[in-house]
């Protein structure tokens, strides 16, 4: 399969910010409703993978990720997801393990 690459440092921003946009700039609803969310659907369409870079950050609130990935899974079926998306983190590994777990504790809506 295929792949698509998001450096999220680079096609979104490098302080990534909170929870929610009224909470302040570049949040994880934000960056899914304005970059993920049409990336995941891309890759689907067309049977790619989203390779999601998480480094060149400056770092991640647990919020934000919870938002952008656990957002993604209320939304989207939970195995489809980790089937299209795959993560890279040289920098924080422990990331990946963490978004993984967002998305399968996430409760759909």
């Amino acid at each position: 399969m295929e792949g698509l690459k998001l450096k999220i440092s680079e096609q979104f921003t490098e302080t990534p910010g909170p929870r929610f946009r009224d909470e302040g700039s570049f949040s994880g609803e934000e960056f899914r409703e304005t970059i993920l969310e049409k990336k995941y659907l891309e890759c689907k369409k067309y049977n790619k993978k989203l390779i999601i870079d998480l480094d060149g950050t400056f770092g991640y609130g647990t919020s934000f990720l919870e938002e952008a990935f656990g957002g993604l899974a209320r939304k989207y079926d939970k195995e489809e997801i980790l089937e299209y998306i795959e993560f890279i983190s040289l920098e924080e590994p422990y990331l990946i393990d963490n978004i993984i777990d967002y998305i399968n504790e996430a409760e759909r809506m």
